[in-house]
């Protein structure tokens, strides 16, 4: 992976063989990032909201591998 920065942007370069899944998870993980520097929520409120992440996280993780 390579990252190019522009005047305007940030490119991120993958291999052509890099799973669109993946793709998608980084670009949500840039949103919540974004999303989350604008938040006026409680560490607690934060805290709660990663755990139900992390629960539905599992859930996709055990399908993609099957158990």
């Amino acid at each position: 992976m390579t990252i190019e920065y522009t005047s305007k942007e940030i490119i991120f370069k993958v291999p052509k063989n890099t799973k669109i899944e993946d793709l998608q998870d980084l670009a949500n993980l840039f949103e919540f990032k974004q999303i989350a520097r604008k938040s006026k929520a409680k560490q607690k409120e934060l805290d709660a909201i990663l755990n139900e992440s992390k629960k539905g996280r599992w859930e996709s993780i055990k399908s993609k591998i099957g158990i």
